[in-house]
C-alpha cells in the first residue's frame, strides 16, 4: 500500500519547492492515531513556511500543511470508539498527505452537523480569531481591520460584532470583497482611499492587522493613543514602523498559546469554535485533487477570490 504527501525537502518558493510523492506506508508508531485524510485547504500558514521565513525553529524535510480533516482507521483502543468517525488530525504531521498519524489526544472530533469542507478549515482562522478576541475584548470598541477579505478577517469582524463591538471597519484590496463585507456587518474602506483609511483609524480603538508595511504604519501615525494594535501577520512582506510608544502594539502568533494549553484547553477550545463557526459567513470551498496542487497555490493567490482552496487528499 502506498501513500502520497507534498513534500518540501528545502526552503524555497512553494511552486517550485513543493513536490508530491509517493512511498510505501510506514508501520504506525505504537500509541498514536491514523487517519485517512479526506480535505486538507491552503492557507498563508501552509505556504509561508516552505519559504523559510521560520528556518530558525522548522527544518527541511517536512510534509507541508497545518490543517484539514480526515477519517480515523486505527486508533489505540482507549479512542477506538473514534474509528470511521472524522476528525481533525492536528499538532502532528504535515496534513497534505493521504494517510496522517497524530497523537489521539490533540485529534479533534468533528460533529456531525459540521460538513466536511467547513471542518478542514476549522483550525488556524477560527481558532486564532477567537483567541486574539479574547485577549483583546470588542466589547464597547471601534474596530479596524486589514486584510479584510480573508478568512480570519471575515471571522474577526463578525464576531467582535457578537462579542459587543460599537462597529467593525474592514480595509480590503479589491472590490469584489465589498459586498460580502456589508452582508456580514462589516464596513468596507478600498486599500487605495488613504483618506478613508486616516478617518477610519482616527476613530478606532482596536485594531487587528495582517498585512504590514505602508497600511499598518499609516494607521498607527492616525490611532488615537488610547488605542490598541494586534498586529497577527505580514502579508505584504514589509514590517511596519512605530513612531511613537503610543498606541500600544501587541503581536500575536497562535503557537505562543497552543503551547501552553492542557488538553482540556484545547478541546473546549473547538467546544466554542463550532457553534460559532456554523453560523457565520466563510468563503466557500473549490475542491482541487492533490495532483493539481499547483493550481489549487495559484487560485489562493489570486486577488479578490471568494473561494477556499481544499485539497483533495484521497
Amino acid at each position: 500500500m502506498n501513500k502520497v504527501a507534498i513534500w518540501y525537502r528545502h526552503f524555497g518558493v512553494p511552486e517550485q519547492t513543493l513536490e508530491l510523492e509517493t512511498a510505501p506506508v510506514e508501520s504506525l508508531t505504537p500509541g498514536l492515531m491514523r487517519i485517512r485524510m479526506q480535505l486538507s485547504p491552503v492557507n498563508a500558514s501552509d505556504l509561508i513556511p516552505v519559504t523559510g521565513a521560520y528556518g530558525h525553529r522548522i527544518i527541511p524535510p517536512l510534509v507541508a500543511g497545518y490543517e484539514g480533516v480526515g477519517e480515523v482507521i486505527t486508533a489505540p483502543e482507549t479512542w477506538s470508539h473514534l474509528v470511521g468517525k472524522r476528525v481533525l488530525p492536528l499538532r502532528g504531521q504535515g496534513t497534505w498527505q493521504s494517510l496522517v498519524d497524530c497523537p489521539p489526544e490533540y485529534a479533534i472530533p468533528v460533529p456531525d452537523w459540521i460538513c466536511s469542507d467547513l471542518a478542514a478549515r476549522a483550525f488556524i482562522n477560527p481558532a486564532a480569531a477567537l483567541m486574539m478576541l479574547r485577549l483583546y475584548s470588542p466589547e464597547g470598541k471601534r474596530v479596524l481591520l486589514t486584510a479584510a477579505g480573508s478568512d480570519c478577517s471575515l471571522l474577526l469582524g463578525q464576531w467582535a460584532l457578537r462579542f459587543g463591538a460599537v462597529s467593525v471597519t474592514g480595509i480590503h484590496r479589491s472590490a469584489a470583497h465589498a459586498t460580502r463585507l456589508a452582508a456580514c456587518g462589516i464596513t468596507s474602506v478600498s486599500q487605495e482611499d488613504a483618506g478613508a483609511i486616516e478617518r477610519s483609524a482616527s476613530e478606532s480603538d482596536l485594531v487587528f492587522d495582517a498585512t504590514g508595511g505602508k497600511l499598518a504604519t499609516s494607521i498607527l501615525q492616525h490611532l488615537p493613543e488610547t488605542s490598541t494594535f494586534v498586529c497577527y501577520g505580514l502579508l505584504s512582506g514589509i514590517p511596519f514602523r512605530q513612531h511613537h510608544s503610543r498606541p500600544f502594539v501587541r503581536w500575536f502568533h497562535i503557537r505562543n498559546y497552543l503551547n501552553s494549553m492542557d488538553i482540556r484547553q484545547w478541546h473546549a477550545l473547538f467546544s466554542e469554535i463550532w457553534p460559532l463557526l456554523n453560523t457565520s459567513s466563510y468563503s466557500g470551498a473549490v475542491r482541487y485533487p492533490v495532483a493539481s496542487w499547483k493550481e489549487a497555490i495559484g487560485f489562493y493567490r489570486e486577488s479578490g477570490r471568494s473561494g477556499k482552496p481544499l485539497l483533495i487528499m484521497n
